[in-house]
């Protein structure tokens, strides 16, 4: 319930957005934009606290970084549209007493909308192509206790353990659909026969097949069988973009995508939300809040939620019309 109820307040912040700023907007003829259009944004955020020995209220020094990269390519006629865009996110941080760095984010995603127009309307037959995965190598973080001779503990040391890895899961969706668009920065997409893959690395699925109790332990991981490397799933999707300077200097971002497996689990929607706030001081001055909502049954039976807050530099690039 409190899944479909979170599902249920995306999609109507959505709405909400979505409404125009002014009436003016709609007594203007928007000029069509034919040919190629491409827009990148690099930024390089950063956070840290410090407190001394005498500190009393508590903390721990840190720091943290946070590197984001995103490059949109649009190519638009009268009666085709195309949309690319590319997003790679990644954060690393560090405290003291803390033996390894860890990592805060790590998002690597392409997803590219072809769109076929629907005369006098703004619907598009369309067929889409989505794949997302990590860069680096995730870990679970714990104490263990080190031992002496007579198997008294010494000390407690941290180590980590390794969960997930480098493009393992990866997940590639591609379907047809049919898209409505209103303008390259407020657009929906739904695909009522998707194909789904989810590529993982075999040091995770591996087992013994000639081990019983091993085979009956294993659990899936990210949904792939033991002694497998890949899932496919056939279901419907749905993606939703929606970008809007609400107000001046602040803009509000929103990606929803929404995915059901027609094979297995129906009754199960996957889920994942970003809300990007982007805070402009200057041309290459930046305040930037982030925050993730991710529910994935074959990934863990509950909510996942990322928050970033951070304030670093912006740098425009490859930003130009054809």
């Amino acid at each position: 319930m409190r899944f479909y109820i979170l599902t249920l307040t995306c999609l109507l912040s959505f709405s909400l957005f979505a409404q125009d700023k002014s009436k003016e907007k709609k007594t203007k003829k928007d000029s069509i934009e034919t040919g190629w259009k491409s827009k990148g944004m690099l930024e390089l955020l950063f956070n840290q606290s410090a407190f001394n020995d005498e500190w009393q209220g508590g903390g721990t020094s840190n720091i943290a970084g946070n590197f984001n990269l995103s490059q949109d390519l649009n190519y638009k006629t009268k009666k085709i549209s195309w949309d690319t865009k590319l997003i790679i996110n990644l954060g690393l941080a560090i405290a003291r007493d803390q033996e390894f760095v860890r990592k805060t984010t790590d998002r690597f995603e392409i997803n590219s909308i072809f769109g076929s127009k629907i005369p006098e309307t703004k619907w598009y037959y369309s067929g889409i192509i989505n794949f997302r995965t990590q860069l680096l190598a995730g870990f679970e973080f714990f104490n263990k206790d080190i031992l002496n001779e007579q198997g008294e503990i010494t000390e407690i040391a941290q180590d980590r353990r390794k969960i997930t890895d480098a493009f393992s899961p990866a997940y590639l969706q591609i379907g047809p659909g049919i898209l409505w668009k209103e303008s390259d920065d407020f657009k929906i997409n739904i695909a009522p026969a998707t194909a789904r893959f989810i590529f993982v690395s075999p040091r995770f699925t591996s087992v013994d097949e000639n081990d019983p109790e091993a085979l009956e332990n294993y659990v899936p991981f990210f949904g792939v069988e033991a002694n497998r490397t890949t899932r496919f799933e056939l279901g419907a999707s749905l993606s939703a973009y929606y970008k809007e300077e609400l107000i001046d200097n602040i803009i509000f971002e929103n990606t929803l995508n929404l995915y059901s497996d027609y094979l297995e689990n129906t009754k199960n929607v996957d889920l994942d939300y970003t809300l990007n706030i982007a805070m402009t001081v200057n041309k290459h001055i930046t305040t930037n809040v982030a925050l993730q909502l991710i529910y994935d049954e074959n990934a863990i039976s509950g909510l996942q939620v990322r928050e970033v807050l951070g304030v670093g530099l912006k740098y425009s690039f490859f930003d130009w019309k054809s």
